[in-house]
């Protein structure tokens, strides 16, 4: 599989959004951008807030799309067009309502499992699904008519202790995602339980 080039995390923008379990995704990279003392600034040209690190001895693009989560497509897409990134070489960071807080897994394509920042992505990629994803787990309400009110809510705070433990593990394994050796980052990452 091929090298991450850019690392994307999706959520909504505005601070009544910041908390709330729909922006685990940006969580992550902006963890990323802390760890490297490299402050995301808005660029309009992508839609987002961006910053550029030389990570693990690689150069990753780091972007927080500034759109709402279903409109997505259109930061991502602009930042692979400007950079010449194609699907295959992104992460794309999403809150994953299938996985229990405190767990995180890593996927390399596949369709948007109902997630409409993943949907947006993929139809402004052309329909290219290539893409890398880490999926942090948020847990699921137990009732489908419960889940926009549950991703739009602030977890508890062990809740929200457990995310950012997965997270910080992520964060442990990205050194082997940037060099390509998923098999590595995968079999560290899916055998963690925060």
């Amino acid at each position: 599989m091929s090298h991450v080039k850019a690392l994307i995390g999706l959520g909504n923008p505005g601070s009544e959004y910041d908390a709330t379990r729909h922006n685990a995704g940006a969580w992550a990279v902006e963890s990323l951008a802390r760890d490297s003392l490299t402050p995301l600034r808005a660029e309009r040209k992508f839609l987002g807030h961006y910053a550029k690190v030389h990570y693990a001895g690689h150069d990753l693009h780091l972007l927080v799309p500034s759109t709402y989560m279903n409109r997505s497509g259109k930061a991502v897409a602009a930042l692979c067009q400007f950079f010449k990134i194609s699907p295959d070489e992104l992460l794309v960071a999403h809150d994953e309502l299938d996985i229990a807080p405190g767990t995180a897994r890593y996927k390399h394509g596949g369709g948007h499992g109902g997630h409409n920042g993943l949907r947006d992505i993929v139809s402004a990629l052309g329909n290219d699904k290539s893409f890398h994803r880490l999926r942090v787990g948020i847990g699921h309400p137990g009732s489908a008519k419960q889940v926009t009110n549950y991703v739009l809510g602030r977890p508890g705070k062990a809740e929200r202790t457990a995310i950012d433990a997965a997270i910080e593990e992520c964060l442990r394994t990205l050194p082997d995602v940037v060099a390509g050796d998923w098999a590595s980052a995968m079999n560290r990452l899916h055998s963690f339980n925060g």
